[in-house]
């Protein structure tokens, strides 16, 4: 069912960091001459991983002020960085009510490097009992290191840097959770339960136990002919995804509540859906209903219909099984239209970056409505029967459009659709 809501929810600051770019407007434009920003891994010895590339963050992008938040770790300055550019357009100071600040945020903590696993183990006996004295005395461990892999914690931890004390919503939804939390954001202002809330996601991803879960999963690139080249999706040579990491935040408000503030509008969330699969942890559902639920809904949220779409942000990871069905989903939820709908997928420049990938594709995907550009699929050469729809291949296009949608398919069967408009 349409949405009867008539509370119109803009953007008034947005940030980034991704491995492209400290910014917004420098990952956007490196994306939009068709650049990647996936590279042999620096952060460990990747030697005889099965993957040995990543589209990994270069700390320089990281401000130095935020280099000793170390009880929320990496994902807490990855936050940090993309909220100060935030900021920058749209202050929280005037906010006098600091009730009325919620944060909704996606990630799912920073995993423990190998340094941090070593310490703990060399207190277990062969009987797996813990000499937990001796642990607590050893210099190289601290509660810290416990505290970041805990999902809440930099959520938490950034509202009480900005003072914001209204509601705070991690959300943990695997690939989903950077557009399931704009989603919760959107229903917060609708409801009222918030003026203003800081929304996005973030995954500080490329550590050694991450980075080999993935590979015993089987689901990153094995066989590319340069990092560069190794995300292809919709391209028949693709062969699993790469790995990428991030932060993408969101200021949203109420267009009344911008409009009283003096804010400039960046864009609009128009409408959201969500679904579950309820199939398997790993794959989408074959016929891609899931999909096709999801979009179906943001775009019934925002009264609209599927003519009204100009553009679709793909989740396009670039393995064997979604992409094809992620182009079924397509075709069902826009028929005839559906080869005239240009579809393209950002993760082929910066990699799958999970929890942040929803924020920092919607961020895109209005950065382009508001410079008429889509953004490019690179890596197209070699054409898949079963993806045969505009995938925007290799080169950016010049076009003007006010309507798209963002799609994130997460692990475990989540789903999220944005609707988004051109501010």
């Amino acid at each position: 069912m349409p949405s009867t809501d008539t509370t119109n929810v803009v953007v008034t600051g947005w940030g980034m960091v991704s491995s492209l770019g400290g910014g917004v407007d420098e990952t956007f434009h490196a994306m939009r001459a068709g650049q990647s920003g996936v590279r042999r891994i620096t952060r460990f010895d990747p030697t005889g991983l099965p993957c040995e590339i990543g589209a990994e963050i270069d700390v320089a992008h990281l401000l130095r002020e935020h280099a000793n938040d170390e009880i929320g770790g990496p994902e807490l300055r990855l936050l940090r960085t993309a909220v100060q550019q935030a900021l920058e357009t749209a202050p929280l100071d005037a906010i006098e009510d600091r009730l009325r600040i919620a944060v909704s945020l996606g990630g799912h903590g920073s995993t423990p490097n190998v340094g941090a696993i070593d310490t703990q183990t060399r207190y277990l006996d062969d009987d797996l009992q813990l000499d937990i004295e001796g642990l607590r005395r050893d210099p190289r461990f601290t509660s810290r290191q416990f505290t970041r892999r805990s999902p809440e914690v930099a959520p938490t931890l950034l509202a009480h840097h900005l003072d914001a004390r209204g509601p705070v919503i991690p959300v943990v939804s695997a690939c989903a959770a950077g557009s399931q939390a704009i989603g919760e954001a959107l229903h917060l202002l609708r409801e009222g339960r918030a003026d203003v809330v800081v929304t996005g996601g973030a995954e500080p991803l490329l550590t050694f136990s991450y980075f080999v879960g993935f590979a015993i999963l089987g689901a990153l690139t094995r066989r590319y002919p340069s990092p560069e080249e190794a995300s292809r999706p919709f391209d028949r040579r693709r062969n699993g995804f790469v790995i990428g990491e991030g932060a993408g935040v969101l200021i949203l408000e109420t267009e009344e509540g911008a409009a009283s503030r003096g804010r400039t509008i960046l864009g609009r969330i128009l409408g959201y859906g969500d679904s579950a699969d309820g199939y398997r942890i790993t794959d989408l559902q074959p016929d891609g209903d899931g999909a096709v639920l999801a979009m179906e809904r943001a775009i019934a949220d925002a009264g609209l219909t599927a003519d009204d779409v100009e553009y679709v942000n793909a989740h396009g990871t670039s393995t064997a099984i979604n992409d094809p069905i992620e182009t079924l989903a397509c075709k069902r939820v826009f028929g005839d239209r559906a080869m005239q709908v240009p579809i393209s997928s950002n993760k082929s420049m910066i990699g799958h970056t999970i929890g942040a990938a929803g924020a920092i594709e919607a961020i895109l995907t209005m950065k382009g409505m508001e410079e008429g550009v889509l953004l490019p699929t690179i890596n197209q050469t070699a054409r898949d029967r079963k993806c045969d729809l505009d995938y925007v291949p290799n080169e950016a296009r010049e076009q003007p459009h006010s309507v798209a949608l963002s799609n994130s398919f997460g692990f475990g069967g989540q789903n999220g659709c944005l609707c988004l408009g051109r501010g």
